[in-house]
């Protein structure tokens, strides 16, 4: 019994150990993540007070302790990653970001009741492992969204960048906020909210790229725009490796209405008793943990 209430424990820190590594220069542990190992480039040196990379298993954030959100988020998108993770069951675990200074970082406090949905940078549904899904529902991955946004139009933009990586095979996608307006508005805990959102899309085979951009509404607009009209917009160079002629000039995107429209025809995964018995699983692993640590601490 003593041999088994060791093994429990080891397993526990284990656990712990790996979903609270520390904070390392996204662009130096995770280079990957970035087109041509580059991370984006803040050109508006407000934005720059208070700001912390963190690398996470399947995508890299520059989090803001001055928004207590953050201000961009990138992955590496592959027709593999992309068909590993429509057979990752999804699993709402919000949590706070302990690697961030308490000072700087949302609680999960601050969106009850907000009016607004915790939305994220990194969609959960492009997360190829249990693990990396879990990474992607930290509050240094969310914004306050707008719940039409959030479960409408944007969720349909996510998916026509998925369908974009399986068809071209890969694909650099940074997605990130813009703040504008002379009174930016917040939520409990002085958690800005985006005016707007952008998620741009660069393809290292043929060179092109361009940007979604979207305000945080219920409008239902949207447009794309080029890599240095989003610079201008955002205060962010998305892609600073980028040549002039690929910066200039938008890619042709597609209309996330019609990726939609096709949804409405498209057979959904029924989870199966496996998928319901790791998801279970993991949950009590996450419990144990927590369980633990609240004793310890």
């Amino acid at each position: 019994m003593l041999v088994r209430r060791r093994r429990v424990f080891c397993a526990a820190i284990v656990a712990v150990a790996a979903l609270g590594a520390a904070p390392a220069p996204a662009d130096e542990a995770c280079p990957g993540l970035f087109a041509d190992g580059r991370a984006p480039v803040l050109t508006n040196p407000k934005l720059a007070a208070q700001t912390v990379p963190l690398c996470f298993e399947a995508f890299a954030v520059l989090h803001s302790g001055m928004a207590r959100t953050p201000l961009y988020s990138a992955e590496h998108l592959t027709r593999a990653s992309v068909a590993e993770a429509r057979t990752v069951v999804r699993d709402d675990s919000f949590h706070e970001e302990a690697r961030l200074p308490e000072n700087q970082r949302a609680s999960l406090e601050d969106y009850v009741r907000s009016g607004f949905d915790r939305g994220h940078l990194a969609p959960a549904g492009d997360m190829p492992t249990l693990r990396a899904q879990a990474e992607s529902f930290s509050l240094a991955n969310i914004v306050p969204q707008n719940r039409m946004l959030n479960r409408g139009l944007w969720a349909d933009i996510e998916e026509s960048v998925r369908r974009v990586a399986s068809r071209r095979g890969s694909i650099f996608v940074v997605t990130g906020v813009i703040f504008s307006g002379d009174a930016v508005q917040q939520i409990r805990g002085g958690v800005l909210v985006p005016t707007r959102l952008f998620k741009a899309l660069y393809d290292p085979a043929s060179g092109q790229a361009g940007a979604y951009l979207a305000p945080n509404d219920a409008s239902k607009d949207w447009g794309a725009v080029s890599i240095d009209e989003l610079n201008r917009d955002s205060g962010i160079d998305v892609f600073p490796s980028l040549p002039a002629a690929v910066r200039t000039t938008a890619m042709i995107l597609p209309d996330p209405h019609a990726s939609a429209r096709s949804d409405e025809h498209r057979p959904r995964r029924e989870e199966t008793w496996p998928d319901w018995l790791r998801r279970e699983g993991y949950r009590v692993l996450r419990r144990l943990v927590h369980d633990l640590l609240r004793a310890i601490f």
